[in-house]
């Protein structure tokens, strides 16, 4: 089991940056393959980036390449996206989330049925 709680969101202008913490609860973080996800008003639950146990995978998705990073410390369990070039339609409530399975990160890791454990999201609100 693993308690996750997110941080960081906020108001930021277009062009801004923000950059959002996970922390997590328990002694097997750096075990499990983290993800960050997000929903906007009316819309479904997207993909935005996942990360590997060590670290050293990172998927994207294609509207964020180039702009945000996923990054973990183990060492104080947590998780975080650094978020550049922010743009308004990058308005959600932003979501972490833990995979368990010790299959790693692998392609089913871009859907949210592969997590097992979710945070109670951010607001990251972008003005024009």
């Amino acid at each position: 089991q693993v308690h996750l709680v997110e941080s960081g969101g906020g108001l930021v202008q277009a062009g801004g940056s923000l950059r959002l913490s996970c922390a997590a609860s328990g002694r097997t973080f750096s075990r499990y393959t983290m993800g960050w996800f997000r929903q906007a008003p009316g819309k479904e639950r997207e993909f935005v980036a996942a990360i590997s146990w060590s670290g050293g995978t990172r998927y994207y998705a294609d509207s964020v390449k180039g702009r945000f990073t996923i990054s973990r410390d183990n060492a104080k369990n947590t998780l975080y996206l650094q978020m550049n070039s922010l743009k308004p339609e990058d308005t959600a409530i932003y979501y972490c989330a833990a995979d368990q399975n010790p299959r790693g990160l692998y392609s089913g890791s871009y859907f949210a049925s592969a997590y097992d454990y979710w945070g109670q999201g951010t607001q990251v609100t972008v003005s024009s």
